[in-house]
């Protein structure tokens, strides 16, 4: 599956990666390692991919939602920017490099983008379970990235 998502023209200012962000994520990830996939009243996961530039591995806290078969489902939306999130630019460069860490496991995981009906069977699963992703697409014309995890054999 294609990671063929461009950026918008409009759009939430971009999440920094500014010293705050980097602590809060920090904080995030070591909740979410410690306690299980609650934080924010969401589901979540730590997300490692690697770096499409500089190959080295970066960790992300991003929500997400159950896929079919064991799968997860998560959502590029940055907040409604304009602009992709930096992790979705590595997941599309280097799909079979992802792992995730939930629920006191980790687990190497493939990614594919979803398309057509498929994403938009997800895309209603996802704003029925958290209202705010509606939001976040409403303040872009980029169209949000919905992308399947699926554990990965061997």
């Amino acid at each position: 599956m294609s990671f063929d998502t461009p950026n918008g023209t409009r759009g939430a200012r971009q999440p920094g990666a500014g010293r705050m962000i980097r602590w809060g994520n920090k904080m995030a990830m070591s909740r979410i390692r410690r306690k299980g996939g609650r934080f924010m009243e969401m589901n979540a996961l730590a997300l490692t991919t690697v770096g499409r530039n500089s190959g080295a591995e970066r960790t992300t806290p991003v929500a997400w939602f159950p896929g079919t078969d064991g799968s997860w489902l998560i959502v590029a939306s940055a907040g409604g920017a304009a602009r992709n999130p930096a992790w979705y630019y590595n997941i599309a460069a280097r799909p079979d490099t992802v792992r995730i860490e939930v629920t006191g496991r980790t687990v190497p995981v493939t990614a594919g983008q979803l398309h057509g009906a498929e994403r938009d069977e997800a895309w209603r699963q996802i704003t029925a379970a958290s209202p705010r992703f509606a939001k976040y697409q409403e303040k872009t014309d980029r169209q949000l990235p919905v992308i399947r995890l699926v554990p990965r054999s061997g």
